[in-house]
């Protein structure tokens, strides 16, 4: 069984909700900077819960956020 790939347009939402930084998501999110990098650069699959944290502050769904492609 191959390793699960979970993928994200988090940088394009950042742009498109007016250069949201990385700074101002984590803090909205309730996490630090450093894990929104991770999860950006894809070297970290977010929890559930934070998952629909960064999608509630995008004001969109969880599948227009992350993609599964496992």
């Amino acid at each position: 069984m191959g390793k699960a790939e979970i993928s994200n347009c988090i940088r394009r939402l950042r742009f498109e909700k007016g250069q949201m930084t990385q700074q101002e998501l984590a803090d909205k999110a309730g996490v630090t900077r450093q894990t929104i990098i991770a999860i950006e650069a894809g070297g970290y699959s977010p929890s559930l819960t934070l998952a629909f944290k960064i999608s509630k502050v995008f004001g969109v769904s969880v599948g227009e956020v992350f993609q599964y492609g496992g």
